[in-house]
């Protein structure tokens, strides 16, 4: 009786860690089955993200690709920042400096390749009432970024003279033709002729770009252009050839008067002479 009794405590026993152990091995699947359904839902999600166009992460072969494109900027704290706003929705300050870049780009930018500096620019052209002065600098980029291979022209600085409530898009407009493309910068001073916005597949952007010099033009708008400096008069100066030319016809009479007397009145005297001999 006691053996059976020993026989039926120990089978419950077993029957009993057989059980918990049931009851944990069904939790930790259950548990498993949790985390991959996340899993799954996230990866879902992924893709769902990137079917709406979201822009892939960086290292992505499309994150390589880029734009040839004029580039719009603002000089702050002794450097180029990429403007925030459209040219015609900014109104650059007096004694602001703006710039424009044409580049193959991508996420870094590439800005001018000259410093903005305002004095260097509109030192030399002197501040008109009720108007604005505004340094612009354009800077057409390299051959490599032409996408023909043929050398641009020449990083230029100009002062541009507006008046106050100018924007950023007039102030461009000063210098020479835009040519302007739903919406965008295309061409600035008939360069480029065409393309806007062109699509570059595996951009190779240089880590630093050589800096150039400006060449500085005359000033765009200003009434202080110059002007050539009159002859100037002094009733004490001698006459001119011209002058001298005015008033010969009348010496020439003169002269030619005096002659004929003095000739008539020798050969009066000579004929007196030869009758009294």
């Amino acid at each position: 009786m006691t053996a059976h009794r020993t026989l039926r405590l120990v089978l419950s026993l077993l029957a009993g860690l057989l059980l918990a152990g049931t009851v944990t091995a069904g939790t930790a699947l259950a548990g498993s089955s949790t985390q991959t359904d996340r899993t799954s839902s996230s990866a879902q999600a992924a893709g769902t993200s990137a079917a709406a166009g979201t822009a892939p992460a960086a290292g992505s072969a499309r994150a390589e690709d880029g734009y040839r494109f004029w580039g719009y900027y603002q000089w702050a704290k002794g450097q180029w920042a990429f403007a925030q706003k459209g040219a015609d929705q900014v109104v650059p300050a007096d004694g602001s400096v703006e710039g424009w870049r044409y580049a193959v780009g991508g996420a870094k930018p590439r800005v001018p390749r000259a410093a903005g500096e305002f004095e260097t620019i509109c030192g030399a052209t002197p501040a008109e009432t009720g108007k604005k002065r505004v340094a612009l600098v354009v800077d057409p980029g390299t051959a490599a970024d032409s996408g023909t291979g043929v050398a641009p022209p020449p990083a230029t600085g100009t002062c541009v003279v507006t008046d106050a409530k100018a924007t950023g898009a007039k102030v461009l407009a000063a210098i020479g033709p835009v040519r302007i493309e739903k919406g965008l910068t295309c061409g600035i001073d008939g360069y480029p002729a065409t393309g806007c916005g062109t699509t570059v597949k595996n951009i190779k952007v240089p880590a630093t770009d050589e800096p150039v010099t400006l060449e500085i033009g005359p000033a765009a708008g200003s009434a202080a252009s110059p002007t050539p400096a009159p002859n100037p008069t002094n009733a004490a100066q001698p006459p001119t050839a011209d002058d001298e030319d005015d008033g010969a016809p009348v010496t020439g009479i003169i002269v030619a008067a005096v002659v004929v007397l003095l000739l008539a009145g020798g050969g009066f005297v000579l004929a007196r002479r030869r009758a009294q001999s």
